[in-house]
């Protein structure tokens, strides 16, 4: 069993230099993986749409910089996104970025990507809401091809490279592995289609879990993919929208109940989010720290 951390923007209050010492301070613990999610910017409700799923103030460091931040102070810990909004960012500077996080962490580098779900965000970044999901699965091609190829020709319907080429290449061949985020079914089918492993994060019952690894399967034999080549990450309980949500983190015997179930589920990466451990209690990046080094001895424990 593999375990991330989902990093807390939140820490920021602290300054820079607390900001990075999570980053040192989760390595040290033995955390095989740091994880940023990604926002650029949240909207507020207006009389044409609802409010964000969090606090339009919410503080959000920008995912790429803070990822090569982070790779710049580690040495070991694995660096992710859980998820990069990947159609609302133009593909070739992403493609560009990832590798060059990659080259300078020595092959560090999961890209978790997803299509997003606030509108409002694709609009102030100019970018087309309604078709993100076709526009993500061309991305994700593009991407793949600027990693590998020595000459990228790529003729798309929203994307277009001719006699193109980009050095360095990343340190993993063929690029970074890319991992699909997300529980709609179009989300499982594209971890089975194009996807190096899936993210799920907001699912809670076994059931529903059990039918989306089922989907996942399913799909990948219908495409002629070996199912077991798609790796399996779980978020641990999804991020907090309740008052009772808030409190998860602070029972660590359910926690790691948790743990132990995901991974009899088959999964062989579980998230931890530091952001609801900050809710829990945890209030400070030393006591985040705290916490954390005590869900990772007490679940590690449990699960070899």
């Amino acid at each position: 069993m593999k375990l991330s951390v989902d990093y807390p923007s939140v820490a920021y209050r602290e300054g820079p230099a607390k900001v990075l010492e999570l980053g040192v301070e989760l390595e040290r613990i033995g955390y095989d993986d740091v994880a940023v999610f990604d926002h650029v910017v949240m909207g507020y409700p207006t009389e044409d749409r609802a409010g964000p799923r969090y606090p339009p103030q919410m503080p959000i460091l920008e995912a790429i910089v803070l990822m090569a931040q982070l790779a710049a102070v580690t040495d070991r810990i694995g660096i992710s996104t859980e998820v990069l909004v990947l159609p609302q960012r133009q593909p070739v500077l992403v493609a560009k970025q990832i590798s060059t996080i990659d080259t300078l962490s020595e092959g560090r580098v999961r890209l978790g990507v997803g299509v997003g779900w606030q509108a409002s965000e694709y609009d102030a970044l100019e970018e087309d809401f309604g078709d993100r999901g076709k526009r993500m699965d061309e991305a994700i091609a593009l991407l793949r091809s600027y990693w590998s190829d020595s000459r990228i020709d790529f003729e798309g319907d929203y994307y277009t490279s001719s006699a193109m080429a980009m050095e360095p290449k990343p340190a993993q061949a063929g690029g970074p592995p890319i991992w699909i985020g997300g529980g709609s079914n179009a989300a499982l089918r594209r971890a089975a289609r194009l996807g190096d492993g899936w993210m799920g994060s907001a699912i809670v019952d076994d059931e529903t879990i059990v039918a989306s690894l089922d989907t996942i399967r399913s799909e990948a034999e219908a495409v002629g993919r070996d199912p077991a080549e798609i790796e399996l990450q779980m978020m641990l309980q999804p991020p907090p929208t309740s008052e009772d949500d808030k409190a998860y983190y602070a029972d660590h015997d359910r926690v790691v109940r948790r743990a132990v179930r995901l991974h009899e589920l088959g999964f062989e990466w579980i998230s931890l989010n530091a952001t609801a451990v900050f809710q829990a209690g945890a209030r400070s990046v030393d006591a985040m720290v705290d916490q954390l080094g005590q869900l990772h001895a007490a679940i590690t424990a449990e699960i070899d």
